[in-house]
């Protein structure tokens, strides 16, 4: 089967799911959601790697188009089913896990790629999937802040050795928010204008949101703004278990001048599986993300870059280990501190950096 058609089936076909559920309910939205979950985990384990074939590149911004499209149609689907007399709540229920599910694991990785493209309509489609779900900000924290200063204290979004998620989501949900207004900041102080001036995207990412908030409530009443609103809130923890999980432990070193080390391979925690690949649009590929964010998802692996932090299990297993700080910590502290030594040897940092205090954090 080409490479296209695999992506196209893995990521459309919940789309399909969904839209019906959201008309007839019942068994059609609890496919869409076994689809993005129980089946992602299982095929992951027999599907190869999709970066053995590469996607070209006509056919992955098409893709990567009509998804974005797709997404901004997901809010009104789930606020108008609300009046769909045929779906009972328990339906509901599913409906939203669903189409929450879809947003976390399809549309947040086909934004995250197109906020990276070069070209200014693409990374506004993309901007304009994040503000949607009332996290513009994540456009300009995750550009200017996490590729910066990953694997820093600077990076909200990395973190802290021996962290679990709960305590992580805490400080990183409100931290990115103003390191990214801070970054904004800062650029728009070197040509001369204030925090406040109109060239602050966060303007955009306030006025869109507050958009979006009237906008649900005129289609779908006050239950409609609760809805949206839960349903924002689950993207966000799945926007942030995605940064959890692909960072977890890994720090940048100090060198012995006092320079902080830069990017490697090292950074990013890699993810095996197939299927989530596809569904993910190869976002499992992190650690070479990282090293050229320019890069396009399709043509991620394409020149065999590995990374030496790879994840004993795919994506969906990994979000649920996180949710279990003592077993996640069972799982990933020793992976994290042996690859942390590695590179300590690597670099020759046996009397630098700060390996004591990692040790302790991730062995504590």
């Amino acid at each position: 089967m080409p490479i296209f058609a695999r992506y196209a089936i893995v990521t459309l076909l919940p789309v399909l799911l969904i839209m019906l559920g959201a008309v007839f309910g019942g068994i059609f939205a609890l496919l869409a959601l076994v689809w993005l979950t129980l089946v992602a985990a299982g095929l992951d384990q027999v599907l190869p790697d999709v970066s053995a074939a590469p996607l070209e590149a006509h056919w992955a911004d098409r893709l990567s188009i009509i998804l974005a499209v797709i997404h901004l149609l997901m809010v009104p689907v789930l606020v108008l089913s609300l009046d769909n007399q045929r779906l009972f709540l328990g339906e509901l229920f599913v409906l939203f896990l669903a189409i929450a599910s879809f947003i976390g694991q399809v549309s947040h990785p086909n934004a995250h790629n197109l906020i990276h493209r070069s070209d200014r309509p693409r990374r506004a489609l993309g901007a304009a999937v994040y503000v949607s779900v009332l996290y513009g900000s994540h456009v300009s924290s995750h550009r200017l802040v996490h590729h910066a200063h990953v694997g820093t204290p600077q990076d909200p979004a990395t973190p802290q050795p021996g962290e679990d998620f709960w305590s992580y989501v805490a400080r990183a949900w409100p931290g990115n928010m103003v390191a990214g207004f801070a970054a904004e900041t800062a650029r728009l102080e070197k040509r001369g204008l204030t925090p406040y001036a109109p060239q602050n995207p966060y303007l955009i990412w306030i006025a869109g949101a507050l958009a979006t908030l009237v906008f649900v409530t005129a289609l779908g009443g006050i239950a409609g703004l609760i809805c949206f609103v839960a349903l924002a809130c689950a993207v966000h923890l799945q926007i942030l278990m995605s940064d959890y999980i692909q960072h977890y432990g890994l720090q940048r070193l100090r060198l012995p001048g006092g320079r902080i080390e830069p990017v490697s391979a090292h950074h990013s925690w890699d993810a095996p599986g197939g299927f989530s690949g596809l569904l993910m649009m190869a976002a499992p590929r992190h650690a070479e993300h990282h090293m050229n964010a320019s890069r396009p998802f399709q043509a991620l692996g394409s020149d065999g870059t590995t990374a030496p932090a790879l994840l004993p299990y795919p994506m969906p297993i990994m979000a649920v280990l996180a949710c279990l700080p003592s077993v996640w910590r069972r799982v990933m502290d020793h992976r994290a501190l042996r690859v942390m030594e590695a590179a300590k040897a690597q670099l020759s940092l046996e009397d630098h950096a700060e390996p004591g205090d990692l040790r302790a954090a991730l062995t504590g």
